[in-house]
């Protein structure tokens, strides 16, 4: 089977949309920007003076904030108004492990709500939980903050069951269900045609074997098979979960950097455990003039580590730039403050959801393909 055409397109399509992204994030005019007017609108006989102040959309504040990791899933609504599904926060203090529900932040954000358990007192600021200061600041806030508004308090160990944690727990547990009907089934069902859910998932586990082990890992594609299935229903279940703008859905999981990080990490801790003699020949020794090898050799070295990395960027980028450019269509609405544009908003907002659930797939089957590419040539042969 030829990729070349697949990762071609791809790459180009991936071009495209970040180019045309980046310049939407970069049109910049006085009508767009968030700017603080403050009117003059009374004049009391006491002589005090009311302001009205108006703030412009904040599509960049609105779309992180609905991208990033959370303590808790809104269900509906927004704030004190909606209701919220807390989660636990699980901290490692110098005190000791505290743990409570995220309810006692009371929906802030801003650092201004303080929470004191076993003698420790924390706050959240901007996703993040800090030590808290002992005094508030002119603002409200019990956090020290630098000339770029970033917090320079202290964190605990952060162990809490996130939006992000939740998700990654759900999707292993629906996977361990779906595999052991499966495995169930086959036993049962030995020599016979699959039935149920094994009708469904047997396609996809023989297109994984023929079509992305086979092809990269040759002979030695059984011993690698429980990785890359893992690994591919991993990636895909969580893709399509986060394209579910619903409890339980929601969560960008494979959109955090740190998931992807891992995922990568793994492919690359298997090709280095497992790669033969021939393969550090190559790297150690590469096939080339000898006044060649002081310099390829350092240059095949920083190539074991820019596969994996390119694998962990690749995954995030994709699946943020997507669900950053339907966010950003659908706040089209909201800057233009007309309904007359949310017909068109709401339409490609939709087609391009529509071709997330595409991308969903593509992604998981590139990481899976390029992981069997990667251990592939480790555990290749000499001819």
């Amino acid at each position: 089977m030829d990729y070349n055409r697949v990762f071609v397109s791809k790459v180009r399509r991936v071009i495209v949309v970040f180019t045309l992204f980046s310049a939407f994030l970069g049109f910049r005019t006085t009508a767009f920007a968030q700017t603080d007017s403050v009117a003059l609108s009374a004049v009391s006989a006491e002589g005090h003076v009311a302001t009205e102040e108006k703030k412009e959309f904040d599509i960049t504040s609105f779309i992180f904030h609905h991208i990033s990791d959370s303590h808790s899933f809104t269900l509906f609504g927004h704030g004190e108004h909606g209701f919220t599904l807390n989660l636990p926060v699980i901290l490692y203090t110098d005190k000791g492990l505290v743990n409570f529900s995220s309810a006692a932040f009371n929906h802030d954000d801003n650092g201004t709500v303080v929470v004191e358990r076993n003698g420790v007192r924390v706050t959240k600021f901007h996703g993040k939980i800090y030590y808290a200061n002992e005094t508030p600041d002119a603002h409200g806030a019990y956090v020290s903050l630098d000339a770029e508004h970033h917090a320079t308090n202290v964190r605990p160990l952060d162990f809490s069951i996130t939006k992000n944690v939740f998700s990654m727990l759900l999707s292993i547990v629906v996977l361990l269900v779906v595999f052991i009907a499966v495995a169930n089934g086959y036993k049962k069902r030995e020599g016979k045609a699959p039935k149920g859910i094994q009708s469904f998932m047997e396609p996809i586990i023989l297109f994984v074997r023929d079509d992305i082990a086979k092809p990269n890992l040759g002979h030695k594609y059984a011993a690698f098979m429980p990785y890359l299935l893992s690994v591919f229903f991993f990636i895909w279940l969580n893709n399509m979960l986060g394209l579910v703008p619903f409890f339980p859905g929601g969560a960008n999981v494979t959109g955090n950097i740190a998931l992807t990080v891992v995922l990568a990490a793994c492919t690359f801790l298997i090709t280095t455990f497992k790669a033969n003699k021939y393969y550090w020949g190559h790297i150690l020794n590469p096939p080339v003039p000898w006044w060649l090898k002081p310099l390829m050799v350092p240059v095949e070295i920083f190539g074991m580590f820019t596969k994996p990395i390119a694998l962990a960027i690749r995954l995030f980028a994709n699946i943020t730039a997507g669900h950053i450019l339907v966010m950003s269509l659908l706040c089209l609405i909201f800057i233009f403050n007309s309904y007359a544009v949310a017909p068109a908003s709401i339409f490609f907002a939709v087609f391009i959801g529509l071709i997330e659930f595409l991308v969903a797939f593509i992604q998981a089957f590139i990481f899976t393909i390029l992981s069997a590419l990667f251990i592939g040539m480790a555990v290749e042969e000499h001819h």
